[in-house]
Formats: structure tokens, sequence, C-alpha cells
């Protein structure tokens, strides 16, 4: 009986961990994705994120983003936190300070930037339906105060 007892047990933690895997692997949005310049269209001015990776870590995510900002400098991004509309705090982005990134479903992010709790920028990140590429629309105002819309495109590494 006790041998019946643990082999369920053992049964039971191993389909909990891969619900749970199948829950993280599910999300289209995680992996890593590199711009398509040839299909994008950046205005002029503005920096770009050649490489934008998502990683869940511990019921987070964790998003990296490294590019070229609007002068032609390196630029790196750093953002921690849940696809629950929340603001969180970003690093190495100028034009913000906080990201809020919300799920519109299974596919589509809507992202919100502040600088100083004022909106700057705004975006919608769609992920296509056979999951190799993810376009993301993004409006705003530069630190400069110009206004920009850029469409990205990205391919899935």
């Amino acid at each position: 009986m006790a041998h019946m007892k643990k082999k369920t047990i053992g049964l039971t933690l191993a389909f909990c961990f891969l619900a749970v895997a199948a829950c993280f692997a599910a999300d289209p949005q995680m992996g890593t994705w590199k711009l398509n310049e040839s299909k994008s269209k950046i205005t002029p001015g503005t920096g770009k994120f050649t490489t934008v990776t998502f990683k869940s870590m511990l019921g987070q995510v964790k998003l990296t983003s490294d590019g070229i900002d609007a002068n032609g400098k390196p630029m790196h991004v750093e953002w921690s936190g849940k696809f629950d509309g929340k603001d969180y705090p970003v690093t190495g982005d100028p034009n913000g300070d906080t990201r809020s990134y919300r799920k519109a479903n299974d596919r589509t992010l809507e992202v919100n930037v502040k600088k100083n709790g004022k909106v700057t920028v705004t975006a919608r990140t769609v992920v296509s339906a056979d999951g190799k590429n993810r376009t993301a629309t993004v409006s705003g105002t530069t630190p400069k105060g110009n206004k920009f819309k850029n469409i990205a495109v990205y391919d899935k590494q």
C-alpha cells in the first residue's frame, strides 16, 4: 500500500510540473526575436530594438532588449514584471522609467511606457498564428518631443 501511495504522489507531482512547463511554453511571446529591418518601418531619428528576449521566471517575465538609440549608440533595456497592466520599473529606456504590459489575448500584448508618470509610448505587439513572427506597432513622443510611429517586424530565433 505504501508503494502505491509513493507512486501516486510521484505521478501527481510529475503531472503538475508538466502542466506548469506547458503553460509557460505555450506563451508565444516567450523567446528571442530579431528585428527584420527589410519588413519594418522605423521613423528616422528614433531608436530601434534589434533583439528582444522574453523569459518566464518564477511567475514573472524578464525582458531584455538590445538595439540602437536615436543617436546611433548601443542601447540595452531591461524590464521584469507581469503581463497584468501594472507599471514596473524599466532600465536603459530613454523614453521611460516604467512599463506596463497587458495581454489583450493569447498572441497580443499592449504596452505603455511612462516617464515621470506620463505615457510617452504605446505599443501593440501581435505574434503571428504560426508563431514565427511578431509585429510591434509603436507610437509616441521621443525625449526631444518629436512624435513617431514605427512598425517593427521580428523573426523568432
